[in-house]
């Protein structure tokens, strides 16, 4: 539906988006996310049609429109700060884009849009009568209400707190699937993202890092960035000793590394919640494949889970590790003294070296 070929932008000598593409196929929901300065709201503002790329083009269904103004596109946008009328009801909001269409029709559609975000009986109301979480809802009403062919949401639930956040995401993509509105989205949020989107960009420096489906962005990252920025994930260097083997610190552990040639320096990536926590068994008895000694220096309560921060000698590295509390929500004593940590093959990511780091070596 979407074709976005090589887009590049410059703020004076500053690039800000290095030779962007991008395809967004009909009624998909895709998610911008990064961290800021990263480019993606300068991208976004480029769909919309408020900048205008430095090169590259945009297509809609195979029609250039890369010179067309903001008004021409006629896409529905979100924004973060809501950008109400606040001298006009949440009806007049919605109605703000329904003009030139005949009255009972703006009517029809302004109650159908209003009672589509739960806001039905909320009408008569201005924005400073409403909570944030409400005039969001406004907000989407008003970019809806138009039958807009894609709805882009710049960062549209940063501003709330998290409980109104996590119902509004849940909102939000209910409304997009049960429209079946292709939409784009911008955010910093990587639980925002992973839990809305169908599928996830990550930028970094202007550019796309990595995108694909949340599960696989999380099961499988390329990059040391996208490892470190899409959830919480060890990162160890090490270096590939052998087909099926890299050795970390002193230790030698069992995975795949197909993609590397012996000898290479490489990261080692594994996810607090994919170790395995045992009692350590005794000082002289040999330990497991894949298996190492460590103790605990600090253990973090986060309710379900807690997240143990250990100290491995052997790995000659600091990692975390994600233990469930239970319903008492107690750790067992042995969780507070040294501990046997199995490191699972299959949970072991081998990742490439960034280029900055292997010069520097």
């Amino acid at each position: 539906m979407l074709s976005i070929q090589h887009i590049t932008k410059r703020y004076r000598a500053q690039p800000v988006l290095r030779g962007i593409a991008l395809d967004v196929a009909a009624g998909e929901f895709i998610s911008l996310l990064g961290p800021s300065g990263c480019g993606k709201t300068t991208l976004l503002r480029i769909l919309c049609g408020i900048e205008t790329p430095d090169t590259g083009s945009l297509t809609l269904r195979g029609q250039d429109i890369t010179a067309w103004p903001a008004a021409q596109r006629r896409f529905g946008v979100v924004f973060q700060s809501y950008a109400l009328f606040p001298n006009l009801t949440a009806a007049q909001n919605v109605a703000f884009g329904l003009q030139g269409a005949p009255r009972p029709q703006q009517a029809e559609r302004v109650a159908e849009m209003l009672a589509l975000v739960g806001l039905g009986e909320q009408s008569h109301k201005y924005p400073a009568q409403l909570s944030g979480g409400q005039q969001q809802r406004v907000a989407l009403a008003r970019a809806l209400a138009p039958r807009p062919e894609l709805l882009l949401l710049d960062e549209p639930l940063s501003a709330l707190d998290a409980q109104v956040r996590g119902s509004l995401q849940a909102e939000i993509r209910r409304l997009q699937q049960q429209l079946g509105i292709t939409t784009v989205m911008v955010t910093h949020d990587q639980d925002e993202a992973l839990s809305m989107a169908d599928r996830v960009v990550v930028m970094h420096e202007g550019r796309i890092e990595q995108q694909g489906s949340p599960q696989q962005l999380y099961a499988r990252p390329e990059t040391r960035f996208v490892a470190g920025f899409v959830g919480r994930m060890n990162l160890l260097p090490a270096r590939v000793v052998a087909a099926g083997w890299l050795e970390a610190g002193s230790t030698r552990l069992a995975c795949d590394t197909s993609a590397y040639r012996t000898g290479s320096p490489v990261l080692l990536g594994l996810r607090p919640e994919a170790v395995v926590l045992q009692a350590a068994p005794a000082a002289t008895q040999a330990l497991p494949a894949n298996s190492v000694r460590a103790r605990v220096l600090e253990t973090q309560f986060h309710g379900p889970t807690a997240l143990l921060r250990l100290h491995c000698d052997s790995l000659q590295a600091t990692l975390d590790a994600q233990w469930p509390t239970g319903v008492d929500a107690r750790l067992p004593e042995w969780l507070h003294n040294e501990l046997l940590l199995s490191l699972p093959a299959p949970a072991l990511h081998v990742l490439p070296l960034p280029e900055s780091v292997r010069r520097a070596a």
